[in-house]
């Protein structure tokens, strides 16, 4: 009995759960408020900052010494925090980045790899781990040298202050610290050097090199989630002033404007970069032929070079003998810009003909959809296998072969990532989001934006990403290894189809198909000028697109943001109808085509033995209804079509004359994720006619629609999609009729059989025998 109770139970358990679940609201329109914050007095419900909006600051004294022999980073630095929050404050938390490469890194315990059946050196030199990473701190002090508490877990450092900073307050410390530069091109890595064997000489491009505030807001408190190595960086603003000292015939860029020129700079150099600031074409400082002699000879004396950067994130520099330096300026107003490159010999001929003028067109194309370029300087910089950003500088790959030839792929891949990288000043060293929670916000949107500067340097430029039908392989794959855009930094699958290609192809469909270039433009641009030197959430993105916009997009940002449905969309069936026009001569005519067309097998094969019926053989049996023609109009049919004319009036008749066409189409929605759905009408006189029904047409029903089209031509074709807008995984089921999508495939020769053990041994024995 109790057994019995039991299952019942249980049965009742399982139906409660069915019967709740069938009570849940899955429609695609319902609204988003589920899902997103509520607005608040800090952030407000059109998706702008609230009348409330407070914001960090942390201001920046550092010095640091690059040690070349050893490569090497000591440094030290005065912190001064501004608690603008509403809250007391009792600890502080820093960013200890470089400890992602220590021995006890979370990034290297926590990594799930395997072995293959083969390895490469650094790929096996990687999982001994023997590479002594991190910072090293060696005091954290008052301004006037007390002592400070400190706590290091792993990445993050929290100092504990001697008392509580209330709100409005300021607190300054000091920190002294050292760190081992990785070797980029065996450990990988954000920043690190880069050797070059020829010549004996190392290019600098570091990052990370500092002890750095970490965020601390009304969204997360403290944004302390430690470092994983994909995640990256969540900064407040602040002012940098960074002296940086390195080998006296290094050349050094760094984010902010040089405070020093005189001390580093020969007077023929400062002249050259005085003349580029108004020149329309790359001016070089440092020549080649410059840059070749600092290789030649490695001095023992050294410069420091001063920088200074207002309102930035971040900040990082690249140092090297081996670097030339070119710059040109920009007009932003009544202000110019310096778009400058620092490049090696190796980076020639493709860095001195291309990467100043990239730099240039990406200010001024981000500048087009966004704001205006705020700081002084953009600087790219070569650096082998990277692509990595920071407030005005950044470090980009893509050489020639040595010989001075490349590959379309290289150059287009140069440009491609220099426009990338350059571009993440807007996004996220200006409209500052939370890249360690949220990749896609900043990586997604400066991918979108990359695509259209691509498509502005040169007609028919070959993006990797931002074309709809660019992701569909991404879409269609394994649900398994897919996550919604909407996941953290650190649990992504496929990092770049998710956080840069899904995002950048989104926004571009929003675009091109669902608002339109005129509508998004406006949204877009309101949402970075928003939130420019503020630090954005997704749903501050999403609440201004439909502010700015007028346009409900929530259906749009549940699909494609939160959940990984694809779209297929499909045209099941196409009924067409025509008005009955009551006219005997006309109608019976069309009955008696139709009976004509309709042939049945039986009939067919019946009609062989005609002559042997009953009533062939005795006509006899033949009456008035083997004689009559029920498709032919007579008196009386004539009679009650115009007794019928005259119940209508004019317009009527004149409507019934028009003879339209109506196409009763079905679609199906295969793939989950609702879309407009875009079609082209093909008629029979060879017209062409593009009708769009907004997605709002799957509001009741996500998975069956029918819509009716009414046209005075008959139609020949209809194609859904026929431009490649949704990013529609299957385009074999989009068109009526049925149409056949071709594709290829090669032939190939058959190979001969691979060689069996006997017959590599007989072969070793052969050339033991003729050695």
């Amino acid at each position: 009995m109790k057994q019995i109770q039991w299952i019942l139970l249980v049965l009742l358990a399982f139906s409660a759960l069915i019967f709740a679940d069938e009570n849940v609201n899955k429609n695609k329109f319902r609204q988003l408020g589920e899902l997103l914050p509520t607005p608040n007095t800090y952030r407000a419900a059109s998706g702008a900052p609230g009348h409330d909006y407070w914001q960090q600051r942390a201001d920046y004294n550092i010095k640091v010494t690059l040690d070349d022999a050893k490569q090497r980073i000591d440094g030290s630095e005065t912190v001064t925090y501004h608690n603008n929050s509403p809250d007391v404050l009792t600890y502080l938390w820093l960013q200890l980045d470089q400890n992602v490469r220590a021995k006890d890194s979370d990034n290297f315990v926590a990594d799930n790899v395997g072995i293959s059946d083969s390895l490469s050196f650094k790929e096996i030199k990687m999982l001994h781990n023997d590479f002594d990473g991190g910072f090293k701190i060696e005091s954290v002090t008052t301004t006037s040298g007390s002592a400070l508490p400190y706590v290091i877990n792993k990445t993050m450092m929290r100092v504990d202050l001697p008392q509580p900073l209330k709100p409005g307050g300021t607190f300054s410390f000091n920190v002294k610290w050292w760190y081992n530069i990785n070797d980029r091109m065996k450990m990988g890595g954000r920043s690190g050097y880069e050797y070059f064997a020829e010549d004996d000489n190392y290019l600098y491009t570091i990052a990370q090199f500092y002890p750095r505030m970490a965020m601390y807001n009304e969204v997360y408190g403290w944004q302390n989630k430690q470092f994983l190595g994909s995640g990256e960086f969540t900064l407040c603003f602040g002012d940098f002033t960074v002296s940086i000292t390195v080998p006296a015939d290094h050349i050094v860029g760094a984010t902010g404007v040089l405070q020093n020129p005189g001390q580093v700079l020969t007077a023929q150099q400062q002249e050259r970069f005085r003349k580029s600031r108004s020149a329309g074409e790359p001016v070089m400082i440092v020549t080649e032929a410059e840059a070749r002699e600092n290789e030649k000879d490695k001095t023992d004396r050294s410069k420091t070079w001063i920088f200074k950067a207002e309102n930035v994130r971040d900040f990082g520099w690249a140092s090297s003998r081996k670097f030339i330096w070119d710059a040109m300026g920009v007009p932003f107003g009544n202000r110019t810009v310096m778009a400058m490159s620092y490049y090696p010999k190796e980076g020639n001929p493709l860095w001195e003909q291309y990467s100043t003028k990239v730099v240039a067109h990406t200010l001024r194309n981000y500048s087009k959809h966004t704001f205006d370029y705020p700081y002084p300087t953009a600087i790219s910089v070569n650096a082998k296998k990277i692509g990595m950003e920071y407030p005005m500088i950044c470090f980009n790959y893509g050489r020639p072969e040595k010989d001075g030839t490349y590959s379309k792929r290289t150059k287009y891949g140069m440009i491609g990532v220099i426009i990338h990288e350059v571009g993440h000043n807007f996004f996220p060293m200006i409209v500052n989001s939370d890249e360690r929670q949220w990749t896609w916000m900043d990586e997604g949107l400066n991918s979108f934006l990359q695509y259209l500067t691509e498509q502005a340097w040169e007609p028919g430029y070959p993006s990797r990403r931002g074309a709809a039908y660019k992701i569909v392989d991404y879409m269609k794959g394994d649900k398994r290894f897919i996550t919604p855009i909407m996941t953290n930094s650190e649990s992504l699958f496929s990092f770049g189809d998710n956080a840069y290609g899904k995002p950048a192809t989104a926004l571009n469909i929003l675009r091109e198909t669902v608002m339109g270039r005129e509508l998004f433009d406006f949204a877009f641009k309101t949402y970075a000028q928003r939130w420019m030197f503020k630090h954005p959430t997704p749903a501050d993105l999403f609440r201004t697109m439909e502010d700015a916009s007028g346009v409900d997009l929530d259906w749009f940002w549940r699909g494609w943001f939160f959940t990984t449905d694809h779209v297929d969309l499909a045209i099941d069936e196409v009924i067409w109808h025509k008005v009955d026009t009551r006219n005997p001569d006309i109608e019976k005519e069309i009955d008696r085509k139709i009976e004509n067309e309709r042939k049945y097998i039986a009939d067919m094969r019946n009609s062989e033995f005609a002559a042997q019926t009953m009533t062939a053989k005795d006509t006899s049996l033949l009456d008035f209804y083997n004689r009559f023609d029920p498709h032919l109009a007579n008196a009386v049919d004539r009679a009650e079509y115009q007794q019928y004319l005259s119940e209508l009036d004019s317009s009527d008749i004149a409507f019934l004359n028009k003879d339209y066409n109506y196409y009763e189409v079905k679609f199906s929605n295969i793939g989950g994720l609702v879309m407009p759905l875009i079609l082209e009408f093909e008629y029979s006189d060879g017209s062409k006619e593009m009708r769009h029904i907004p997605a709002e047409i799957w509001r009741l029903d996500s998975e069956h629609v029918s819509k009716v089209f009414v046209t005075e031509k008959e139609l020949r074709s209809i194609a859904l999609d026929p431009y490649l807008e949704t990013a529609d995984v299957d385009m074999n089921n989009n068109h009526w009729p049925k149409k056949a999508i071709p594709s290829r495939f090669k032939i190939f020769k058959e190979k001969k059989d691979p060689e069996n053990d006997m017959q590599r041994d007989r072969r070793a024995k052969e050339m033991e025998k003729s050695q």
